[in-house]
């Protein structure tokens, strides 16, 4: 059974990858998100099978770096740990490093780029969008932005 890592940010796009939840059962898998409040609870409904890294944001720069740079480190220990085959995500800066991370390891990437956005690309998007093995866009007018992504359909 194929290794899947499904990573993304809190807020909207954890909520976009927790709708991939019926690919669970078909995967040994494991989540990675960042720890706030209001997601320390999916700690009781996946137990061992999720993973939390430090939450940052970019209004507070300073600080932000340093989460950012630990993250990257947290991120190797993680997959070398959970020896995905595939890392899937929804975006958004905190899926970056793992995404890396596993082209350097010669693993699948699948990027799902954010309902929010139909018009212009998201940073993330845009840094992984050249090393990502599948990049599915939810929007037929992001097929212009990015030439080589297949149309998916919404998540919701």
């Amino acid at each position: 059974m194929k290794k899947v890592l499904f990573i993304s940010s809190t807020g909207g796009h954890l909520n976009e990858l927790l709708q991939l939840k019926p690919m669970f059962k078909r995967y040994d898998y494991h989540i990675v998100t960042e720890k706030t409040s209001s997601n320390i609870s999916l700690k009781k409904e996946y137990g061992n099978k999720i993973s939390y890294l430090v939450y940052g944001t970019k209004l507070h720069l300073f600080s932000y770096f340093f989460k950012f740079l630990f993250n990257c480190f947290k991120s190797l220990y993680i997959f070398i740990k959970e020896k995905p085959d595939v890392v899937v995500t929804t975006g958004t800066h905190t899926a970056v490093p793992m995404c890396y991370i596993a082209k350097f390891f010669g693993k699948k990437v699948v990027y799902i780029e954010t309902f929010a956005n139909m018009t212009t690309k998201t940073v993330a998007g845009r840094i992984v969008y050249p090393i990502a093995d599948l990049f599915i866009v939810q929007w037929k007018s992001m097929l212009k932005l990015y030439p080589k992504a297949l149309y998916g359909g919404w998540i919701f």
